[in-house]
Formats: C-alpha cells, structure tokens, sequence
C-alpha cells in the first residue's frame, strides 16, 4: 500500500496547528471545480494583497465554494474562516500562508535533488524535458507564481527520486521570494528576453531579477546559466555550469538540423534528438545537458526525448484538415516569437502564421511588433491578431498581409478556411489572453476538422 502524499497529522505540524487525527490527504487542490476524491482543498481569496503581483486580482473567495469542493470529494479543506458544515477542517489565520506553509514542509522532507527553472521563455519545456531526463517528479502546466510554487512543492511526495519546480515573474522582487522558499540544489536561468517588460526599469533590471533564482540555492548548488549572461553579473564564488553557443560554454550547441543537433558537453561531442525541433528548443536543451552534468548524471539520459514532451500551447504539432498546425498560442515575446517565425520559415511548403499581439511591452511595443516583419518575410500569409499587431500589419505587403482583427471570432475561422488548404501549415503564437485563454486553437481544429 503506497504511502499517502500527506498524513492529516503532518498537515497540522506543517501548519504550526493543533495536531489532532484526520483523514489521509491525497493531493491538494485550489479550485473546486477540478477537485479530486480524496483530496484537501485550500480555500485562497482572489487577491493575495500587496504581497504580490498576480496578473488578475479579483474579489472571489474559495470559502464560498468549500460546499462545492466537498461534494466533490474533498476529504477535508484548509480554511481561515472555521465552516458550519461538518467536515475535516484545518483553521489558519490566512490560507495563502497556510499554502507557503505546505510547500515549506513539503520541501524540508525532500531527500533528493530539487532543480528550479526561470527564464523568459522556454521553462515549462524545459521542464518537461528534465522530468523524463531525471526520472523526476514535477506538476503539470505552468504553476511558476506566489501559488503555482508552494501548490508544486505541496504536491510532491515525499519519497520522489527527483523533483523539478518552475518559477516566474511580471515584476521585480518575486522569483528571490519563490527560490528561497523551493531551495533548489540546482537552479537554471533559460534565457532574459523583454517579457513584461513594461514592469520593469530595464533589461538589467529584468536580468537582475532572474539571476535573483540563486538566492534559495542550497549550500553547494550550482547555477546553469545561459552565455548570454555576463559573467559579471554573477556571484563570482556561486559555482556554475554554463550553456550556449560561444565555445567557451561548458554545454556548446554546435549544430542544429531540424530535430537533430550536435553538441559539445564538457569534453565530448553527442548527438541528440530534438523534442520538436528548432534552434531555441535545441538550446533549452542544452540546458538540460547542463543540469545533468551539474548533477553527475550521464548526459545520455537526455539525448533520445519524446516530441510529445512538449506541452499543449508551446509549439505542439497536430493534423487538421489536411493542415498542420503548430500551437503556440500559450504565451510570447519578441525573441520567442522570432524563434518561431525562423522555425516555421524553415518548413517546406506554404506557411503560414496567425500572430496575436505581445503584451505588457511597454513603450518598446510598437518597435518589438514592427520587428518581426523581417522574420515573415519568408511566409506565404500573415494574420494580425490585437492592438499592438497593427505596428506589424503596417509593414507587411499585399498579398502576404492577410488582416487585422482586433479580437479572434467566427469571422477569423471563416478566413482561415477559405485560403488554408491541405498540406499548408499555420502558426498561430501570441500572448497567453489572446489565443491561448479563449481556446482558439481548439475551435481552430474543431472547425478545420469539419469539412473532413
């Protein structure tokens, strides 16, 4: 009989509470619409206050949905408000520090290395990649915020082999918090791109705050981290594993043919297959080559990984219609959408993209959506897609400049299918709230898949 994620008892040290018996816990939820039997539910408020920085703050409260987690099956819910109902009930002053709380304990019952990955693009991959590469546990999706972290931690169990958290920002002073709190023996920075640039003073700010993922690092930990990065703006006694192309990089790409690159790792050269292929996946790559030399593993382990390790949303491959389509509708940057542009550019056959504007660019908006037109110039159409793409329609000509629409609808799937036709592939990449929150690309398929 395996052993429960969490005893009721372990719940209540972990909390600084009464410890009184309770109910095993098998995993733990904070939305009652996906809980699970079994479960503990963790009812947060929809404003986390001046602490953080969500993207949203709104007025909802999980305690009105404690009764809904219940039926559910919920086998007990952590509260700061005690509930009428009759129930399992773990009583804090505040749920959200109640949540760190767990993540806290969770992390300190952990006998195996822990690697944390930042990184303006590329990190959820990344982490998919490592996960397989390390026999390592890690949580599904993007949980990289003031709750994806502690919720990650909370969720692994005690006795997992490995275990690999992701960890992001939209401002200053958040991924130091998260780091301290995950306590990574390996810590990663993927790359610094201008995402959510807006929110902060410069790119050494932005800098600044990525590199901050060495502040949880463990006594003896190592930073891998991309030869972009300055050498100079690295602890110089923090030991590291650097990635790249310069020659100097301990993990060196040194090729890349479509799914399959060369590297130098250390002193010796492998060949590796490329989960989806492309110069920017083949460096997260590299990436994780690093990770494994930081942790003495045998850099095989990552050299044959599945292409269905890369997640729904960034830049999976599927078939509708006749028409490929990739989706990478989670999220973009001005470097991540380049990436993407020079990968489909590099397809055989008629390509198109559908491009949703960059968010939260700042004064530089206009400039980053104007720049990408050189990276379409190999394209057979383009669709605009927000606000910010009108700089980006203004600099493509007739007839690859296929229209601007200010929000997607029936009306963009009513063009799509009148000029796509079978054998053509479509990109569709833009900030996460306009395709990927809205479920376009699924609607995409659904309508492509029709006329079948």
């Amino acid at each position: 009989m395996s052993r429960p994620l969490w005893q009721w008892r372990e719940l209540c040290e972990a909390l600084g509470i009464a410890v009184v018996d309770g109910p095993d816990i098998s995993g733990i939820s904070i939305d009652s619409r996906t809980v699970q039997p079994g479960e503990l539910f963790i009812a947060l408020t929809g404003d986390p206050g001046p602490r953080f920085n969500p993207s949203q703050r709104s007025d909802r409260d999980g305690h009105d949905f404690v009764a809904s987690a219940l039926e559910r099956g919920a086998a007990g819910v952590l509260v700061h408000d005690q509930q009428t109902r009759d129930c399992p009930q773990l009583i804090v002053g505040d749920t959200l520090d109640g949540l760190w709380a767990l993540g806290r304990a969770a992390r300190t019952r952990l006998r195996c290395p822990v690697v944390a990955v930042t990184g303006s693009s590329g990190k959820t991959t990344v982490k998919a990649m490592l996960t397989a590469a390390l026999d390592a546990f890690s949580t599904p999706g993007s949980l990289n915020n003031h709750l994806g972290v502690p919720l990650s931690l909370a969720r692994t169990p005690a006795q997992v082999k490995s275990a690999v958290v992701e960890i992001g920002t939209n401002h200053p002073g958040e991924i130091g918090p998260l780091s301290r709190l995950t306590q990574p023996d390996v810590a990663i920075v993927l790359n610094v791109h201008p995402a959510h640039r807006a929110n902060f003073a410069s790119m050494a700010e932005l800098r600044s705050e990525k590199l901050s993922i060495n502040q949880g690092l463990r006594a003896g930990g190592t930073l891998v981290v991309h030869d972009q990065i300055d050498d100079a703006e690295i602890d110089a006694k923090l030991p590291r594993v650097r990635f790249g192309k310069a020659a100097n990089s301990d993990i060196q790409l040194l090729t890349v043919d479509g799914v399959t690159a060369q590297y130098r790792i250390v002193d010796q050269q492998l060949q590796a297959h490329v989960p989806g292929g492309g110069e920017h996946r083949a460096l997260s790559l590299a990436a994780v080559f690093a990770v494994t030399v930081a942790l003495g593993r045998d850099p095989e382990s990552a050299s044959d990984l599945n292409d269905d390790l890369i997640p729904k949303g960034r830049g999976a491959q599927s078939t509708a219609g006749g028409i490929t389509l990739i989706d990478d509708s989670y999220n973009a940057n001005p470097m991540s959408m380049k990436a993407a542009l020079q990968t489909l550019s590099a397809l055989p056959g008629r390509r198109y993209a559908l491009l949703g504007e960059m968010l939260e660019l700042g004064d530089e908006s206009a400039e980053f959506h104007a720049g990408l037109a050189s990276f379409c110039e190999g394209l057979t159409g383009v669709f605009c897609v927000g606000d910010g793409m009108t700089a980006l329609a203004a600099k493509l000509n007739s007839p690859q400049y296929l229209g601007y629409w200010e929000t997607v609808g029936d009306d963009l799937l009513g063009e799509i299918k009148t000029i796509l036709q079978p054998g053509d592939t479509l990109l569709v990449k833009g900030s996460n709230r306009v395709f990927w929150a809205v479920g376009f690309v699924d609607k995409l398929r659904e309508a492509l898949s029709a006329d079948q």
